[in-house]
């Protein structure tokens, strides 16, 4: 996916790279709009998604952020992989396989 996204971006690198940061921002305002409209907590808008619906917005955040860290850093996996062992470590009883 990144691969894809670079290749339809004419921005120059470093501006690609930041705004790609920000579409995280952004996703996880999708999230928080989802947990509203599942809530009906706009009084406005009434129950407007489902959980299904934030189940699929927090997807989008977790997509979004691995592009965002592999657009910084082609060792996304293992630093991802590194990141989760140290939770991990942390939690008593977790394990990452």
């Amino acid at each position: 996916m990144r691969q894809w996204l670079d290749r339809e971006s004419a921005l120059p690198a470093e501006q690609e790279r930041l705004l790609r940061f920000l579409k995280l921002a952004e996703e996880a305002g999708e999230v928080a709009q989802a947990v509203i409209g599942a809530t009906g907590q706009n009084p406005r808008k009434g129950r407007s998604h489902t959980w299904d619906d934030v189940q699929a917005e927090l997807c989008d955040v977790i997509v979004t952020a691995m592009v965002a860290l592999r657009t910084l850093t082609p060792e996304a996996r293992q630093v991802f992989e590194g990141h989760l062992r140290r939770i991990a470590d942390r939690v008593p009883g977790a394990a990452v396989r």
